[in-house]
């Protein structure tokens, strides 16, 4: 990651929700929400036991071809003194079960999510490279 403000890091930390995007071969831009959790300067995110309308999840498919996704962490509140925002875009991958992000993955995963500590994220691990980061949060002049 470059240099980013010092309250980006503990504002992702905390955050539980995220929106992957991803774009088809057709261009078609896909937007879904992510349980994540940042390993070695990757947003890591897995396929999990939540019910899905399908099982041919479109944002696999659009990492495979692409093999590039934007993420935004985001946090609203009434008060908006309090809102923030962070967009990450980067290189994404899908990663086989032997590779040794995968097992951290799910670690940090099960680590962030008290759900996952009964039934853990047991899909395909994919991630997005913290290649570029933009981040804003409410300050006032």
């Amino acid at each position: 990651m470059t240099a980013t403000p010092s309250w980006v890091a503990p504002a992702i930390a905390q955050a539980r929700v995220a929106r992957l995007a991803t774009t088809g071969p057709d261009g078609v831009v896909r937007l879904v929400p992510i349980c994540f959790a940042i390993v070695e300067e990757r947003v890591v995110s897995a396929v999990d036991h939540k019910p899905k309308s399908t099982e041919k999840l479109h944002r696999l498919d659009d990492i495979s071809s692409s093999r590039v996704a934007t993420v935004l962490i985001d946090h609203y509140d009434d008060d908006w003194t309090q809102l923030w925002w962070v967009r990450i875009r980067g290189a994404a991958q899908l990663h086989s079960d032997d590779e040794l992000l995968v097992a951290q993955a799910r670690a940090a995963l099960i680590a962030k999510y008290s759900q996952y500590q009964a039934e853990p994220p047991g899909g395909p691990v994919y991630s997005v490279a913290l290649d570029e980061l933009r981040a804003w949060r409410f300050h006032k002049p």
